[in-house]
């Protein structure tokens, strides 16, 4: 139940949000509301890290039915969804342990990763458009985005510069790092796109590979220098750095500078910490640095914008592409498959894929399916955990 007559304290998390909720939440201190009710006392908390959650029935409960019932409780009036789990308060994520009982404690019952379509060149970059019910996702070397829907199958979306990294900004705009066109550009709801930044200090990025929104717009991304194999003499910039983009100034800040070749990034549900898949140098073209190794890294974030330049953890191990899911735990993509960490950087499990994988995201109905881009194919499993609801 929701509210507890003998007013013990009901720890809860919300598994699916949008993050215009989640700034509000952050806004008031990430803590809470009590409110009495004919003798009941009501407190919801949001922990951060996403790290608790207890079960109190069949029951999906929306904002807005708490706000009916909390009378006065000042929380974000946008949406987001209570989804029950297992009827127990599950290890926390805070004290380090993996959240459930392993990797098959994060699938759901029976599922396999199912292959939806294949056939093309090298894809990357998927991102669930919930209004329209159907994934976008690149196929680089095909320089096109390709779309994929249970009712229609695979087509083309539109053709564009070698693609790569797709995201949704917090107004539901497509995202998309263009690596033939060395920018970040936004789709307008009326189809025309927008380039936001394709320069740091007058000079051009080397090929934008993947982004992350944060709740305050600002749009972060990875810079390495894939897309200038071809042209190495093209290369401008003096490293392969980690960008933040402010919409409000227009504004390009180098946030990270100190990173072999940056691939993969993403946000902590708190948003109190920016994940970072170095592929290390192997790639590199500068051959004294070839002997770093492949990491992930998770940088803290102040409240400034700025990040800690000496993350909190590192795990050794390749990562392109990664998301995050309402716990916290983190979906990278290793050689055999997507290998799961805990939000304190501990390996849960791996998840096998057929082909190698390059990105993945959450998606569908519920946000529980988990849809992999992986060499020619596109993959699917079904998990019984959601990822954080995309924006609308």
């Amino acid at each position: 139940m929701l509210f507890d007559s003998s007013r013990e304290r009901l720890e809860v998390i919300a598994t699916q949000m949008v993050r215009p909720a989640f700034r509000h939440l952050a806004a008031a201190g990430v803590s809470c509301a009590e409110e009495k009710d004919s003798g009941l006392v009501g407190h919801l908390n949001y922990f951060s890290g996403a790290q608790r959650m207890v079960s109190w029935g069949n029951l999906s409960i929306q904002v807005e039915l708490v706000r009916d019932k909390m009378r006065g409780m000042r929380i974000a009036p946008k949406l987001f969804c209570l989804v029950p789990v297992a009827p127990l308060l599950l290890p926390g994520c805070s004290s380090g342990e993996p959240s459930f009982s392993g990797i098959q404690g994060l699938i759901a019952p029976e599922a396999v990763v199912v292959k939806l379509a294949d056939g093309m060149g090298f894809t990357e970059g998927p991102v669930w458009l919930p209004k329209h019910r159907k994934l976008v996702f690149s196929d680089i070397p095909g320089a096109a985005l390709m779309e994929w829907s249970e009712d229609s199958g695979l087509k083309i979306f539109r053709k564009s510069p070698k693609p790569n990294g797709n995201l949704l900004d917090l107004e539901g705009r497509l995202l998309t790092c263009r690596h033939g066109a060395r920018d970040i550009v936004r789709t307008e709801k009326n189809g025309e796109i927008t380039i936001l930044c394709d320069r740091f200090d007058g000079k051009r990025f080397n090929s934008p590979n993947d982004v992350a929104v944060k709740s305050d717009g600002t749009v972060w991304f990875t810079d390495p220098p894939w897309g200038l194999t071809d042209n190495p003499q093209g290369k401008e910039q003096s490293g392969h750095y980690v960008f933040r983009w402010n919409p409000k100034t227009g504004e390009v800040t180098a946030v990270l500078k100190d990173i072999a070749m940056p691939n993969g990034i993403a946000f902590s549900v708190d948003e109190r910490h920016l994940y970072v898949a170095d592929t290390g140098g192997y790639w590199h073209p500068d051959e004294s640095l070839r002997e770093l190794p492949a990491t992930i890294s998770a940088y803290q974030v102040k409240a400034d914008g700025a990040v800690n330049l000496e993350p909190d953890w590192i795990v050794e191990g390749f990562c392109d592409g990664m998301c995050v899911d309402a716990l916290g735990n983190i979906y990278t993509t290793a050689r055999s498959g997507i290998r799961v960490l805990s939000p304190n950087g501990d390996i849960i499990g791996t998840i096998e894929v057929p082909e190698p994988p390059s990105n993945c995201c959450f998606g569908g109905d519920n946000y529980k399916t988990l849809f992999i881009t992986a060499r020619t194919s596109l993959y699917s499993i079904e998990l019984a955990n959601s990822g954080v609801l995309g924006n609308p």
